[in-house]
């Protein structure tokens, strides 16, 4: 017996394929991650001549910050996108915890599943929709 194939990402989470609260696609999410980092650069020049440990560790502030209580990273609200929890809710502390951590090591964010969730998101049981 063989699953049923999905058509888009997000339909076996109960997500539409577009719109509102549909998954947020790679261009949007990659835009974001430039936005967010980019900021952090400017804030490390400003405040620290440059440190990169400084720069990751203000976009890493940013999300943790950010994703509780605004939905999402400055970069995320801005591209019109939310961080949400997979099973409704409010999407906590120890997730975005969780989430930022495995971001912050690059390689969980570039593996997606079937449903364009990266590692990060899956273990924070987290995804990244269209607001």
């Amino acid at each position: 017996m063989t699953d049923a194939v999905n058509t888009y990402p997000g339909e076996r989470l109960g997500l539409p394929e577009s719109g509102p609260r549909s998954i947020a696609r790679p261009g949007r999410r990659i835009g974001a991650l430039l936005i967010d980092w980019t900021a952090a650069v400017i804030l490390s020049l400003a405040f620290f001549d440059y440190d990169p440990f400084a720069t990751l560790v203000i976009f890493a502030v940013v999300q943790v910050l950010f994703i509780p209580t605004a939905g999402g990273s400055p970069g995320h609200r801005i591209l019109g996108m939310r961080v949400v929890r997979l099973g409704g809710g409010w999407v906590g502390l120890w997730r975005p915890l969780v989430r930022t951590l495995l971001l912050i090591f690059v390689i969980p964010a570039v593996v997606w599943d079937p449903d364009q969730r990266g590692l990060h998101d899956k273990a924070a049981g987290t995804v990244l929709i269209r607001a």
